[in-house]
């Protein structure tokens, strides 16, 4: 059985009766139908401009900082870090194109996957010969730059929109010297075509090229509610797929599974996990991890880890 086939094994033993939440698919859908008025004017900071991330606000929500280097979280994504390097370096058990391009997603919103992007952004920027692009992916609720306090307008669909804006017009530069971020940018009513076309394919192509040390960690829209995240999926070399315990059904996690080409590398990535009575840490919660090459393929077994819940994204 695989590390994937196992973990939803653990996802299915863990479900349990919760109260009937508003559609998310509707909610989606909805947000995508909002008309948009796109200002002819692009804001963005100077190209010699460092955003300074608020740190102590990142540590209070469970984010990695600079100092928690010898912290349980830090080790954790390590640990999780550490094949996706493997594979970028073609020293994992499998070699594809792209290694370098890691796509995180999930099935539906609020299962933790822009909260895991970012840490895994900060663990990967904390190595000594990586550099790291962090996109917020998911147009149409934009989180990620916005929880590293970044309040630029300019970014991808502005990339993607406009023949005249360059990628150096919108890439925010940070303190941590390794990190870079590129917000979604300002809201558009076809941004669902926008993340699926020709251009956006070429921009990949770019991000996985344009610098040998790159990894590019891209936080797309949900699966099953956006159909662009498929079409991107299949730009990227690796995809981690978060799933919420005692939340994300094995069906549901069955059918965005479906969704991936299989040939890829695939992660699955438990977040919020509740650990027995009597494991290693007292907090109480924390996620396990299963990584597993593409639907069919023999991988380790899922190893569980410790961490602070966090509000789900």
């Amino acid at each position: 059985m695989s590390t994937i086939e196992k973990s939803l094994e653990k996802l299915a033993a863990q479900q349990r009766e919760r109260p009937t939440l508003t559609d998310p698919v509707a909610q989606h859908q909805e947000t995508l139908k909002r008309p948009e008025t796109r200002s002819p004017h692009i804001h963005t900071k100077s190209r010699t401009e460092i955003h300074h991330f608020p740190w102590n606000e990142l540590r209070k929500h469970g984010i990695l900082t600079r100092d928690t280097k010898r912290s349980q979280l830090a080790e954790e994504y390590r640990q999780i870090k550490r094949p996706l390097l493997m594979n970028i370096d073609k020293k994992g058990a499998d070699i594809v194109d792209n290694a370098n391009l890691i796509l995180v997603t999930s099935a539906l919103p609020r299962e933790g996957k822009t909260f895991n992007a970012i840490n895994l952004a900060m663990s990967i920027a904390m190595e000594r010969d990586r550099t790291v692009l962090l996109i917020d992916g998911d147009v149409a609720k934009p989180t990620a730059a916005k929880r590293l306090g970044i309040q630029q307008e300019a970014g991808l669909l502005d990339l993607v929109d406009d023949s005249n804006t360059k990628i150096n017009d919108v890439l925010v530069k940070t303190d941590l010297p390794n990190l870079r971020v590129l917000p979604s940018g300002r809201p558009h009513d076809r941004a669902t075509e926008l993340l699926a076309s020709e251009k956006m394919a070429r921009f990949m192509s770019e991000f996985s090229t344009r610098y040998p040390d790159r990894v590019v960690i891209f936080d797309s829209p949900p699966l099953l509610l956006a159909s662009e995240t498929a079409v991107l999926s299949s730009c990227v070399g690796q995809i981690v797929m978060v799933v919420a315990a005692e939340q994300t059904s094995r069906h549901t996690a069955n059918e965005a599974l479906a969704l991936l080409d299989p040939d890829k590398i695939i992660g699955l990535l438990l977040n919020k996990y509740r650990p027995s009575l009597g494991n290693r840490s007292g907090s109480g919660y924390g996620y396990g991890y299963g990584y597993g090459y593409g639907h069919d393929h023999p991988s380790p077994d899922p190893d569980i880890a410790q961490t602070p819940q966090h509000p789900a994204a």
